[in-house]
């Protein structure tokens, strides 16, 4: 099998993912393939480095779309074997992860399945902590929306086969798109609760709001090339919480009650503006195809 793993100017955050998965790597398995996007920093030369040391550490090139959905694709394309793992550059995971993971998908006779993602704190920020508690809840996603996030996702390569690779038109949102087209397809969805993978935080307002921008716009863009699916561009959908989950458990003080509060509000603000840019300004990106099998 492969894991495969986007990765776009961010040394210290590609090279915490690879220490991470080395233990992973025997004789044979995993191949690791890390996809640089285009990078204007030392990332390809980190992941350079350490393809001279590990033969089971590849390097791939997206330059062409920029895009993590482009970046996944392309190792897709280059990757081997029946499974495939996606994770993101900036994420660790536990020992025990991938072995998990692939226990509980022949358990569950998954063709689709999304890992439980624990987000850290780099740093104990206001905005770091309401991240935390408003971020991927996987187990939800799939009852509810028929997917899993890309950064925790492992995929037999025959559903690829079948029904087509990632959509690299789309900026946010194709793991969500991805994941409804494996669902139509009628194959078996599942989550392992035990198989654990660690995200970082967001932990400044500046760092959240982009992604809310870029969540609002993808949906836009969702529209514009799926309407039988998600609507006609120009109508934004129903909120669902500022990071797409719900709280777990509130906050202890009515100041950060207050302040997560206005945070929810800043960040839905954020959906909406990346949104209606998105409808005024975006383009359909003709040069792009459009995924196939």
């Amino acid at each position: 099998m492969s894991i495969v793993i986007p990765v776009y100017n961010d040394p210290p955050g590609v090279q915490a993912t690879i220490e991470s998965l080395l233990h992973l790597i025997d004789d044979s398995d995993p191949s690791i393939f890390l996809v640089d996007n285009g990078s204007t920093d030392n990332t390809r030369d980190i992941i350079y480095n350490y393809t001279e040391d590990n033969e089971n550490v590849h390097l791939c090139v997206e330059d062409e779309v920029q895009g993590s959905y482009a970046a996944r694709n392309k190792g897709i394309q280059h990757a081997g074997g029946d499974i495939l793992a996606f994770l993101d550059a900036d994420e660790t995971v536990d020992p025990d992860w991938l072995d998990t993971a692939l226990e509980a998908m022949d358990e569950q006779d998954a063709d689709y399945l999304g890992c439980n993602v624990e987000l850290t704190l780099p740093e104990d920020t206001l905005v770091g902590r309401y991240n935390a508690r408003t971020g991927f809840p996987v187990e939800q996603y799939l009852e509810e929306q028929n997917y899993a996030p890309t950064c925790a996702l492992l995929v037999k390569r025959e559903v690829f086969e079948d029904v087509g690779r990632f959509d690299a038109r789309l900026i946010s949102g194709g793991d969500r798109e991805f994941g409804e087209r494996v669902h139509e397809a009628g194959y078996e969805q599942g989550y392992a609760e035990d198989a654990t993978v660690y995200h970082p935080a967001r932990t400044s307002f500046e760092s959240l709001a982009k992604k809310n921008v870029r969540v609002g716009r993808g949906f836009c863009q969702k529209q514009r090339y799926y309407p039988e699916r998600y609507g006609k561009p120009g109508i934004p959908p129903k909120p669902d919480g500022p990071s797409g989950g719900e709280e777990e458990d509130g906050p202890d003080s009515l100041f950060t009650r207050l302040a997560f509060t206005i945070l929810s509000f800043a960040m839905l603000a954020c959906r909406g503006a990346g949104y209606y840019y998105e409808y005024a300004f975006g383009e359909e990106r003709d040069d792009i195809p459009a995924p196939t099998n």
